[in-house]
């Protein structure tokens, strides 16, 4: 039972706030010299404890040279370079304003169109932190302006936030495709339709909700003299966006590059478009570089120090408990994908997708192929469900972000409330997918 205890007491670590990486690589080292301690019982030598303790992370030099050498994951650093850039280049404002004029005439139009703009951001940038931060400096001040519920509006903008995650390029599709050892570009060809039904999905709820109740989404009067032009200056805000979304999307899909190949291309077509808005300097190329080694360096410490955990939580046998438990649910593949489900989801209240990720994934991974899951369908299950955890209380990483720009009179209680529809929608799309696996071509 060592492996099980240590991994509750990561979780209780993490969720008193210690750094992540640390606390897997420290609690990795106490709990494997317990082990070593436990499995010399009843005549524990010292130095045999320590031998014991140095062979359990005998292969951890190589699997750090592994990770470090691993080409699948050179495309975490470059998407993050093209999503920083895109989004020092003030993509996100040219969009809302331009998207706010041609739907705001419509009832629920702003909040359409901040799903809309979200979807581009996530096809573009995939960075949630950027998109839900700009989208409440821009959209929300406008929604609030214009007699939006605050529920709706911080509910809209932080759901929008978060399709980074699912619509592709994703780093958690980039993630998933490491730990599963799958192709990354056929997982970003099969999470872009679950994408897109989320996306409309949202879409449909606004829609009925603002004809329902007209005071939560009121219809706006634009201007004739804006109204001129607003197709053109919307077409010249959307065209570059999606034409470098086509070129790096599609030469992945197409198979004319591999994944890192395109997040290259798209860090390079990024500094393009920040060119022709005028906004690249060496200043922002600069600041762009320190964000992404940052970024980039806290996800390959946490893959190492979950790397550390792994080797223990394995050498203690744990992961065969956890086996025998799961395949003897009943209703053996319903059983384990609801229970799987529910666990990643609960997780998701308390910790981060990227713990999830590289901790709770490779554990429920072999079970899921002993059980005959198609590991395809079952990694785009796993990515829509990380997706829910940026927006669930009490530490989804959208509401800190939203909540961080908002006005003074927007609550905490708002952001929460107004997610909660979100959030429902997520679980049953989710369950579509549980359910109805053809209808995305994951079967």
């Amino acid at each position: 039972m060592t492996g099980i205890i240590m991994f509750f007491a990561a979780l209780i670590l993490l969720s008193v706030g210690y750094p992540v990486a640390f606390t897997f690589g420290a609690v990795a080292m106490f709990f494997g010299a317990i082990a070593a301690f436990v499995e010399l019982m009843p005549d524990p030598n010292l130095v045999l404890v320590a031998e014991e303790f140095f062979s359990m992370f005998s292969m951890m030099p190589f699997r750090i040279y592994s990770i470090m050498t691993n080409t699948i994951l050179m495309a975490v650093p470059l998407f993050i370079l093209m999503g920083i850039i895109l989004q020092k280049s003030e993509l996100a404002e040219r969009l809302l304003e331009s998207m706010g004029i041609l739907f705001g005439r419509v009832r629920g139009g702003l909040a359409i169109s901040t799903v809309l703009v979200g979807t581009l951001l996530a096809a573009s940038t995939g960075v949630v932190g950027a998109s839900v931060v700009a989208m409440g400096v821009i959209a929300l001040p406008v929604m609030l302006k214009y007699g939006y519920s605050k529920k709706l509006a911080t509910g809209t903008i932080c759901a929008a936030g978060t399709l980074g995650q699912i619509i592709p390029p994703s780093i958690v599709l980039i993630i998933l495709g490491d730990v599963f050892q799958l192709p990354v570009g056929d997982l970003f060809k099969a999470a872009l339709v679950p994408g897109l039904v989320l996306v409309g999905c949202y879409i449909v709820y606004i829609v009925i909700i603002a004809l329902v109740d007209k005071k939560v989404a009121p219809e706006i009067t634009v201007p004739e003299a804006k109204k001129k032009g607003s197709v053109m200056r919307a077409l010249i805000a959307i065209l570059p966006p999606l034409a470098l979304i086509i070129i790096v999307l599609g030469s992945i899909f197409v198979g004319i590059a591999t994944p890192t190949e395109s997040a290259a291309v798209g860090a390079l077509g990024a500094m393009i478009l920040a060119a022709m808005y005028r906004k690249l300097s060496w200043q922002i190329v600069i600041d762009s570089s320190l964000q992404t080694v940052m970024i980039t360096a806290m996800v390959f410490a946490i893959l190492i120090g979950a790397t550390a955990f792994s080797m223990v939580f394995v050498y203690t046998g744990a992961d065969l408990i956890v086996e025998e438990f799961m395949t003897g649910l009943p209703g053996e593949k319903w059983g384990f994908l609801i229970l799987s489900m529910g666990a990643i989801m609960l997780l998701g209240f308390f910790i981060d997708f990227i713990e999830i990720s590289y901790i709770v994934v490779p554990i429920l991974l072999p079970i899921a192929q002993v059980i005959g899951i198609e590991p395809m369908w079952f990694a785009i299950l796993i990515a829509m469900n990380l997706q829910t955890s940026f927006l669930t209380p009490p530490f989804g990483f959208s509401l800190f972000y939203l909540k961080g720009v908002c006005p003074p009179e927007v609550r905490t209680v708002d952001i929460y409330q107004g997610v909660v529809p979100f959030i429902i929608i997520q679980v049953l799309v989710l369950a579509s997918i549980v359910i109805f696996p053809h209808l995305y071509g994951l079967t």
